[in-house]
């Protein structure tokens, strides 16, 4: 295990100089290249005497935000990424909260980026660090309309980077697609798995993602063989049935994350790509990633479930039931998690940390485990299955009722495209939003077939497409405001 994170970069530049590192579409550059500029950046930072605090990179998705993130941890800082185009009173609650020492925007990152790289400066604060530093903090939303900055540390990243290039056998022979925006964690197994092994990074042009066909033609033109996307996209291509249309049996890694994954669209990239691995990774970003995952190994119905798998990479996953005992058999439970994989907490808010991160129950000792909200269980494999958000469980009629059961039925059927249901309390109804060919009789009585009368949706919303946030999931918040009035 290297000592900082950046002795990845160090040895990747030395061992493939000339080879290309990444490319965004108008700027590529060479290992040797980023090594050289993410080390000019950090020279000045340094000059600056900023060390050991908190920089904002302010950028678009680019070669140049990546030369920003490397330049922080080469000068012995920590970054957040913001996104250019988020409103700007969540953009002041982050500044507010993260209360950088330097915004690096487009203005100044010309002027930071042009001064002369000091060796003996890099190599002095080199000896400064140490791999529990903070290497970055990602704002999450949070339930009080504050955003939530999750600090993670060098060791953390670093174990879930060796983890990934050894579980997928990931080598200087790849070529990553990035799809997930940099303030989004997905993004990290992309960008560290390129420093780390010498594969090649394509940050592929967000327009691509509008345009399923157009996607593809840039995977097949530029051979990508890895991908680490959330499933609507995948939805999105299999919806159009395009895929036996373009030859992208350069993939050999499909990975996904984010969100459930439908297996009925699963089904027709497997038959697309039989020989390709595919692996459903889950987890939310306090625990640096991903906590569990699942390669697919055996055939799934349209309507069957994805299972989430096992622990990964340097966590361990614990079951509890309501009395915050180990659940038994198939008993349903919280996921936690435990492990030197754990974020440091919530940057600047102590409060919110001391909720999140707490005591293990069933440990002796001091020892913290992180409360994900998350309802699973073991199926008769002993592989995790995922059963939804504690706060998507709903009771209705009487009956407990995960609105994930739903969706999962829902989308499973030939003629829907995606789905999403809600539950609006003031008149307890089920609410499905769904985008499709079904008519909303075609959709209740397919539904019936699958659904006990309980669990039936009592009021339907057909729409063009399904929204999508910035990160690609479904639009929870904004269907939520648009059918149900809700803020």
């Amino acid at each position: 295990m290297k000592r900082i994170i950046t002795d990845y970069l160090d040895e990747t530049a030395g061992k493939f100089p000339n080879k290309i590192a990444l490319t965004d579409g108008r700027r590529t550059l060479t290992f040797e290249e980023l090594r050289a500029e993410s080390r000019r950046l950090a020279s000045e930072l340094i000059r600056r005497k900023i060390f050991r605090q908190p920089v904002a990179i302010l950028l678009e998705q680019s070669v140049e935000s990546i030369i920003c993130m490397l330049g922080a941890a080469y000068s012995g800082n920590f970054y957040t990424i913001i996104d250019t185009k988020m409103p700007e009173p969540r953009m002041k609650k982050i500044l507010d909260t993260f209360e950088p020492a330097l915004i690096i925007d487009k203005q100044n990152f010309v002027e930071l980026s042009s001064g002369v790289i000091d060796e003996q400066l890099l190599e002095k604060t080199a000896r400064r660090l140490n791999c529990m530093d903070v290497l970055y903090v990602l704002f999450t939303s949070g339930s009080t309309g504050m955003p939530k900055g999750v600090t993670i540390g060098q060791r953390s990243v670093m174990e879930y980077t060796e983890w990934v290039t050894r579980t997928f056998n990931v080598d200087e022979h790849d070529i990553i697609g990035n799809q997930a925006p940099f303030y989004f964690d997905n993004s990290v197994l992309d960008i560290y798995q390129m420093i780390s092994t010498g594969a090649t990074l394509h940050i592929i042009p967000r327009m691509a993602f509008m345009f399923p066909a157009r996607l593809l033609e840039y995977i097949a033109a530029n051979r990508i063989s890895m991908i680490f996307w959330v499933p609507s996209i995948l939805v999105s291509v299999a919806n159009l049935d395009i895929l036996k249309e373009y030859d992208v049996s350069c993939l050999n890694k499909i990975i996904f994350a984010g969100e459930v994954m439908p297996v009925k669209h699963l089904n027709q990239w497997r038959r697309r790509l039989p020989t390709a691995l595919f692996a459903n990774l889950y987890g939310p970003t306090e625990i640096t990633v991903d906590c569990t995952y699942y390669i697919v190994d055996r055939e799934f119905a349209d309507g069957d479930a994805l299972p989430i798998g096992s622990e990964c990479h340097e966590g361990d996953v614990l079951v509890l039931n309501a009395d915050d005992r180990l659940v038994e058999g198939d008993e349903q439970g919280e996921l936690c998690v435990r492990g030197s994989c754990l974020a440091y907490g919530y940057y600047n808010n102590p409060e919110k940390t001391v909720e999140a991160f707490v005591q293990n129950p069933v440990s002796d000792y001091p020892e913290l485990i992180y409360r994900t909200g998350d309802l699973v269980h073991y199926n008769e494999r002993g592989e995790l299955m995922f059963d939804g958000r504690k706060d998507f469980q709903i009771k209705h009629m009487g009956y407990r009722i995960e609105l994930g059961e739903i969706e999962t039925a829902a989308t499973s059927l030939d003629g829907l495209d995606e789905a999403c249901c809600l539950y609006d309390k003031s008149v307890e109804q089920i609410v499905m939003c769904y985008a499709g060919a079904l008519t909303k009789e075609e959709l209740t009585k397919k539904l019936m077939a699958l659904l006990p009368r309980y669990m039936m949706p009592s009021r339907y919303e057909r729409l063009k497409s399904m929204p999508h946030n910035a990160n690609g999931k479904i639009d929870r918040k904004l269907l939520k405001e648009q059918f149900m009035g809700e803020k």
